[in-house]
């Protein structure tokens, strides 16, 4: 737009303040001149009057430290009728307010003859050619600035003060207040308390009537002289006031701000104002699951509205989550186009369906373009079927305390590929399972494997029980994936693969497995409820005992036992080392090895791993274990804990073709490490480089430097 600097004559003076405005149309709404207090270069003018331009009347001069002196001129014309900003100098100043514009954005009959009826655009154009005219318009500028349009029809929004029906709220503010600082109502995440109070104890009176045409009307009636009646119907209002039949009421056609209608939303669904049983059953509630941006319009408003109207609070615990948003940060709406329909991450849709859905009933028309494109661009195939569980388990592990969510399909893929474990470990635990029955007594396992699996669960399930206790759901669902894919099929199943073997202690090596997946199950349940049925319906063949639905089971209890844990974890990091050494070395995990050699002084480690041998030799693959003082040279070595580890090469391992291999890659590693050995020690790069860039190439410095003295060492390992 521009800025327009425009002077008023002062009265009896030949002097003139200067305003600078982006809209000369309203100034025949003007109530007064500010200036800053502290602005010396105007203190003079305090108290005295300045005339209107193109107008007689004057107006005073008054001082506000609202007033920003660097803008513009300093001086500020101030017009309460039609700025927010004025609107609350005109309160504090007590001034006079003046409308200027109808409701369809013409100049009413408050301005002078030759303005009325124009539209703000046309008036603006012939007040500043007749200011130019009088001599009173000194500059127009270019200037950029927010103009507020309607998201629907684009228009500018112009404010306008209006009559409209107002609640008096500090006295309802103060028990909400109270009732959160009492605790009677607590936040989860806490620090959302101070968005509230915030709200509240800088609460304005609550603007109730909206020009709608849906909701609940406005409980007042006018007669043809323009009083106002007020009551719960007609009927009531001539009853109240003594009105006869003969006087015509009107009820005003304004509706409830829907907040307002919201706010009562805990107690009337449940027959308030009678006494009802649903009424003393569910109220107040347990838990509000809601979002951030709504605390002050819903949540405040529910909680003062319901201690005003029942004496309690509507619930007692707030659990706020964070607003998910699209992979590109939006917020997600109709009007945007950028929304996902649930079902079709579940159900999976094709692209031409897709873009029919986001661009169908638009408001704005002319984003269809923008929208469609968009969407091709972000699902170029359409969307893939995910499942229920997969979409539940997603947004779950989203759930952080964060108070953004930016939701990428591409995370659902990593949770169906969750299920996807879940239920071929099913399937395996039934196969090691095939001849098992029940017994009417369980047996108890002593076997160490067995213990530390049944311990592990225990970890679990005491996690999971806090972290649902604390509203961390995403905690609940990385607990539950990193126990069922890192410590039930990484370990326990692949322990139990080599247990199985010894008949002695097969039934309650069994038991565990099968107790395990259950308690396992039981824990997802709430998060992922139709795969857990499923599979439970499945183990239940052989655990008759279990309750017919999982639906039905009690939450599993915890078993603290763990004698075991620190032998079973000994033995993890042996095989999980000896493992990646063998990768490391282009070794085929299977690949049988003559001989594991470990170093130790500690005759308690040696007798773990001896009581524990045959379950290391067959999950490295090798065929003894040896201790020893020292290793040789020619062995492959490695640390775990405070062991060194070392291994013989099998047999048939190509000695020169690996030297080969480490010798190319030598070379690789060399040449990177120099470009980017250049770069670190180049102070220009240092100082110029964005500091993530910095970051990233003195990260893969370091990594380069460790991966130049393992191949260096594994080298000269080979080459003995």
């Amino acid at each position: 737009g521009h800025l327009w600097t425009i002077a008023y004559p002062i009265q009896g003076s030949d002097e003139s303040v200067i305003v600078a405005t982006t809209r000369p149309e309203t100034l025949f709404g003007d109530q007064a001149i500010a200036i800053h207090p502290n602005d010396q270069r105007y203190r003079h003018l305090h108290g005295k009057s300045a005339t209107i331009p193109l107008t007689t009347r004057t107006i005073p001069i008054i001082l506000d430290e609202h007033v920003d002196p660097e803008f513009g001129s300093g001086c500020v014309k101030v017009t309460p009728a039609h700025d927010f900003n004025d609107y609350a100098i005109g309160q504090r100043h007590q001034l006079p307010y003046l409308t200027v514009l109808t409701p369809d954005g013409r100049m009413n009959k408050e301005v002078p003859d030759a303005y009325q009826g124009l539209t703000v655009k046309e008036a603006r154009k012939q007040i500043v050619d007749d200011l130019s005219e009088t001599g009173q318009l000194l500059a127009t500028k270019p200037h950029r600035h927010q103009v507020p349009t309607g998201d629907r029809s684009g228009t500018v929004i112009e404010p306008r003060l209006t009559y409209q029906w107002f609640m008096a709220m500090e006295k309802l503010a103060k028990p909400a207040i109270d009732a959160v600082k009492k605790g009677e109502i607590t936040f989860t995440p806490k620090n959302w308390e101070n968005t509230y109070f915030h709200w509240l104890e800088n609460i304005q009176d609550w603007c109730l009537s909206r020009q709608l045409w849906w909701g609940h009307q406005i409980p007042a009636w006018y007669d043809q002289d323009g009083n106002v009646y007020v009551g719960q119907s007609e009927t009531h209002v001539r009853d109240k006031y003594q009105l006869s039949q003969e006087i015509t009421l009107k009820q005003d056609e304004d509706v409830l701000d829907t907040w307002f209608s919201s706010a009562l939303w805990p107690f009337v669904t449940l027959g308030w104002p009678e006494k009802t049983d649903r009424f003393d059953t569910f109220y107040p509630t347990s838990t509000l699951v809601t979002g951030f941006d709504i605390i002050f319009f819903w949540v405040a408003r529910m909680i003062m509205m319901g201690l005003k109207f029942t004496g309690q609070v509507p619930f007692k615990e707030i659990y706020i989550t964070g607003l998910i948003r699209d992979s590109r940060g939006q917020k997600m709406s109709k009007s945007k186009g950028n929304v996902l329909d649930p079902i079709d991450l579940i159900q999976g849709i094709d692209l031409a369906s897709l873009v029919d859905k986001r661009t169908a009933s638009m408001m704005q028309p002319q984003l269809k373009e923008k929208i469609t494109q968009e969407t091709e661009q972000d699902f170029p195939q359409g969307i893939d079927a995910y499942g229920t569980d997969a979409l539940r388990m997603t947004y779950c592990a989203l759930a952080s305390t964060g108070r953004d969510i930016n939701f990428d399909v591409s995370r659902l893929e990593g949770y169906r590929n969750f299920c996807n474990k879940l239920w071929n470990a099913t399937r395996f635990i039934l196969m090691q399972t095939d001849d098992f029955i029940e017994p009417k007594v369980k047996a108890t396992s002593n076997r160490a494997t067995d213990l530390w699996l049944i311990h592990q669960k225990s970890l679990m399930i005491e996690a999971v029980h806090t972290h649902f206790r604390d509203y961390r759901f995403d905690l609940v669902a990385n607990t539950l994936y990193d126990f069922v894919w890192k410590t039930l099929c990484d370990w326990g199943i692949e322990f139990a693969k080599i247990v199985l073997n010894d008949e002695s202690e097969k039934t309650s090596t069994q038991q565990t497995l099968l107790q395990t997946l259950a308690d396992t199950l039981i824990c997802l349940h709430p998060i992922m409820p139709f795969i857990t049925e499923s599979l439970w319906k499945i183990i239940r063949e052989k655990l008759p005992s279990l309750p017919e639905s999982i639906t039905e089971a009690s939450f599993p209890s915890t078993q603290a036992d763990d004698t075991s844990c620190e032998a079973i974890d000994l033995v993890k990091s042996v095989i999980a080392e000896i493992r990646a050494l063998k990768t490391q070395n282009q070794i085929a995990v299977k690949a049988l090895c003559p001989e594991l050699v470990v170093q130790t002084e500690s005759s308690t480690i040696q007798s773990t791993l001896n009581r524990h041998a045959k379950l290391i030799q067959s999950m490295i693959h090798v065929e003894q274990i040896h201790f020893s003082d020292n290793l040789p040279d020619t062995l492959l070595k490695t640390h775990a804990n405070e062991l060194t580890l070392g291994i013989m090469r099998p047999d048939n391992f190509d000695t020169t073709a690996e030297l080969t291999r480490l010798k190319n890659a030598l070379t690789k590693a060399e040449k990177e490490f120099k470009q980017v050995d250049q770069k670190v020690n180049n102070p220009q790069f240092i100082d110029n480089a964005p500091h993530k860039v910095v970051e990233k190439v003195q990260a893969s410095h370091a990594v380069l430097q460790d991966q130049i003295k393992a191949l260096k060492q594994q080298i000269a390992s080979l080459s003995q």
